[in-house]
């Protein structure tokens, strides 16, 4: 997948279905409702790596516009997941255009990075991957075997955005392998307690605070998505790392799956996964 990719890399066909398709793991994982959990617990991992954060904090919206930050990078991997491939083409192009542009130098470590570092994309999406696929997992919506899949899977988004396929994960061992090497350098930085601190408490108009129970409701999804963390990640953060606590984010991982299982589709679902899925349904009946 190397170079410019263009429509005529594909059939029509192909590109009706985007680089997943409905067959695929990947659609089953990132339209079940405890997609969200992984989100916001791949936004916590991510901050522990203090280049990557300081590329966050100094480089994008983060700390002036935090829910458009968050907006943009759900829009991004709904329209890579359930895109045409001419969509998702030209939403990689976007960020890879602006990551170009980006670097720093983080303050604890002394290094001078770009945003777009091999190494710093891969953790980006290691964690993604690794988030997303632990909530599926706790909640049933994958089995073992389909979780070697998915993490196969996740290469596409991976080679799209920039890494080498030989470089990202391909089964759950790699996964576990690759955050096992990095681990000695994370750390909660200054900027990381800050990031934590906007997922878990975010700053919401006092319109939304009072007239709504938005605030208590984003502290159950935050409180939630942080319980699901490894054990390491928590207790790196000084918060409790025990086999309990698994035990218990997992079942209210799965009450919170049928909850809202019970909402219907176009409520829980945002327009680019709809359309996904209209869309691939019209092919498949002409």
């Amino acid at each position: 997948m190397s170079g410019r990719l263009s429509a005529r890399d594909w059939t029509p066909e192909e590109d009706l279905l985007g680089f997943f398709g409905p067959d695929s793991i990947t659609w089953r994982v990132h339209a079940d409702p405890v997609y969200s959990i992984g989100g916001l617990r791949a936004l916590l991992l991510q901050a522990l790596h203090p280049v990557a954060m300081d590329g966050v904090a100094t480089n994008s919206v983060f700390r002036e516009s935090p829910w458009q930050r968050l907006t943009r990078t759900a829009e991004y991997v709904d329209t890579l997941t359930f895109g045409t491939r001419r969509d998702a083409i030209r939403a990689v192009r976007r960020v890879r255009g602006m990551h170009r542009r980006l670097g720093g130098t983080e303050e604890t470590t002394g290094r001078t990075y770009r945003v777009d570092d091999a190494d710093l994309l891969l953790w980006v999406h290691a964690c993604e991957v690794d988030s997303l696929l632990d909530v599926a997992r706790r909640a049933g919506v994958v089995t073992a075997a389909e979780a070697d899949r998915y993490v196969a899977e996740q290469v596409t988004a991976a080679e799209l955005i920039g890494i080498d396929p030989d470089d990202a994960p391909s089964s759950v061992a790699e996964l576990a392998d690759y955050f096992a090497r990095v681990r000695p350098e994370l750390a909660l930085t200054p900027a990381a307690r800050d990031a934590w601190r906007f997922v878990v408490a975010p700053p919401m108009p006092r319109w939304v605070q009072f007239l709504t129970p938005a605030r208590p409701a984003w502290g159950s999804l935050a409180s939630l998505a942080v319980a699901t963390l490894p054990p390491w990640a928590r207790r790196l953060a000084s918060l409790p790392g025990l086999s309990l606590t698994d035990a218990a984010a997992t079942a209210a991982l799965r009450a919170f799956r049928t909850g809202l299982l019970a909402v219907p589709e176009r409520a829980r679902r945002s327009p680019i996964v709809r359309a996904g899925f209209d869309r691939t349904a019209a092919a498949e009946a002409v």
